[in-house]
Order: structure tokens, then sequence, then C-alpha cells
């Protein structure tokens, strides 16, 4: 990779990140003044496992909606296309704050007795959730917190 892409991520070699890991994607300062800071919240290893689907969209649907009973500063939380995580847009929350945020969010999860919206009124493809599938997934991020912010397979050592 020599040129410069785009969009972030791309530049990102997936190759050399350790998973589970959050990490700061972007930062935008906007005309107002207002910053959005975009997170890379990764579940699984980019290129060796993935999410389920199901999972991976009902941890887009709780998380939607139980982060937001603790911020108001959650702008969307929603699923990579390579199903090994999520990109979490919020208003000026920096990573000190996001991270007990996320966490308490997905403790959530982990107490859920429903997937909210898990319908087809709410949802586009409302038969396709799982709650135990995504209790499982985050269980399993959540149980390697302190690894959160090892990013790079360099860092780990």
């Amino acid at each position: 990779m020599t040129e410069r892409m785009n969009v972030e991520s791309f530049n990102l070699d997936h190759r050399l990140v350790v998973a589970p890991y959050v990490r700061v994607a972007d930062r935008k300062e906007l005309p107002g003044g207002d910053v959005l800071i975009k997170y890379d919240v990764r579940f699984s290893q980019p290129n060796v496992e993935h999410l389920d689907m199901k999972a991976v969209h009902s941890i887009e649907h709780l998380t939607a909606e139980l982060m937001r009973n603790h911020t108001d500063k959650l702008i969307d939380f929603g699923p990579m296309g390579c199903q090994t995580g999520f990109y979490a847009l919020m208003l000026g929350v920096e990573a000190a704050d996001f991270l007990p945020l996320l966490q308490a969010s997905f403790e959530d999860i982990l107490a859920a007795t429903e997937v909210p919206a898990a319908n087809e009124v709410q949802c586009g493809w409302g038969a396709n959730h799982s709650l135990e599938a995504a209790q499982a997934a985050v269980r399993d991020f959540l149980a390697k917190r302190n690894q959160w912010e090892i990013v790079m397979a360099e860092e780990a050592k």
C-alpha cells in the first residue's frame, strides 16, 4: 500500500491488528466547533473470523438503543460490512469516557431479555436476530476488557 486512500480503515493494515480492541478511527471538527469521533469497536480478528450476521444485527439494535440510556452523545452505532465489528460515531466523547459507556452498554446487553425493534414493523429484516448470539459475542468481548486499548500486535508484546 503506497497510495493513501480516502477511507481511513483502508489505510489500516488489518494483518497487524489484534482483536478485540477499540480505537479512534477518525476525528472531525465541524464548522461550529463540535467534534465527531468515530470508534472502531473490533470484536473479531480480521480475515480470520467474523461474527454471525444475526449476532451483528442484534448487537447493532441493542447497542444503538441501550447506549442512549447512558448518553445523548451517540450519533450512530453500525456494523462493519466485514462482520468483524462496529463503528460508533460519538459527539465529542473521548476514549477515556467512551470505553466506560461501551462497557456499561454491553453489560446492559447481557441483562436484556429481548432485542429492541426486532420485528417487521420496526426493522427491515426483523426475523434476522438472535439475542443469545449477541449476548455470547458481547460476553466474550467484555471478558477481554483489559485488551481493548491494544490495537497492534507489537503493542501486545
